[in-house]
């Protein structure tokens, strides 16, 4: 059993999508981001950062005791190395993965984030942050779309770097993209959403959301002074 530490997030959805595709058996303890549920200490002594997911596997491979891993990147590694799947086993497959990993946790994540906070969320309009974020949004969406013009998945057969970035276009619209800009991204993009196992794990926890991005989630979210040192 995998407990999943969770918010319905993209960065969330990482996991439990690959949680699905793997049918591994999981229980999901959510953790609600708007509500400070991340900073309470034992989360954090799971995930250090304050960020979900996080998991704890109570049968990892090498039959020692419970072992906890934080990160969603580390936590797909993690469980394609368990299972021997959505990975590929040659040493050049392997490398298209995890270039393209690396490529979704450095830079698709976080500038789409920036993207989706200057558009959505900012407490005030700034012209420049919007429009240097959304057009790097739409750069990235370039580079997925120039990769998947003569193939069907980011590396090859399907893989953890198609799960790493999929959930991360969910938001175009609040992006400023439009997919029929993007053909063989949006091509891509819809069969991905297509499989049983990732709309299985897009739907994990949404019954539990029922506050929207009110003032006190945006407090906990975007202006928590930092923690001061010990």
């Amino acid at each position: 059993m995998i407990d999943l530490f969770y918010w319905p997030t993209p960065n969330g959805w990482k996991i439990s999508i690959a949680l699905e595709e793997l049918a591994l058996p999981y229980a999901v303890h959510s953790v609600n981001i708007g509500r400070g549920e991340q900073f309470e200490p034992a989360f954090l002594a799971l995930s250090p950062n304050n960020r979900i997911p996080a998991i704890t596997d109570h049968s990892p491979a090498d039959g020692g005791p419970a072992l906890s891993i934080f990160e969603s990147g580390a936590i797909l590694l993690y469980l394609a190395e368990k299972t021997g799947r959505l990975m590929p086993t040659d040493l050049r497959g392997r490398v298209e993965v995890n270039q393209w990993l690396m490529w979704q946790m450095g830079g698709l994540g976080p500038m789409l984030g920036q993207a989706h906070h200057f558009r959505q969320y900012a407490p005030e309009q700034i012209p420049y942050a919007i429009e240097r974020y959304t057009r790097e949004a739409a750069r990235l969406y370039g580079v997925l779309n120039r990769r998947l013009a003569d193939r069907e998945y980011i590396a090859g057969d399907y893989s953890i770097a198609d799960i790493a970035a999929w959930p991360w276009i969910l938001p175009y619209k609040r992006q400023g993209q439009a997919l029929e800009d993007f053909p063989h991204l949006n091509r891509w993009f819809r069969a991905v959403g297509a499989r049983p196992a990732v709309q299985r794990g897009q739907a994990v926890g949404k019954d539990q959301v029922t506050q929207t991005m009110d003032e006190q989630a945006k407090a906990v979210l975007f202006k928590r002074p930092v923690d001061p040192q010990p």
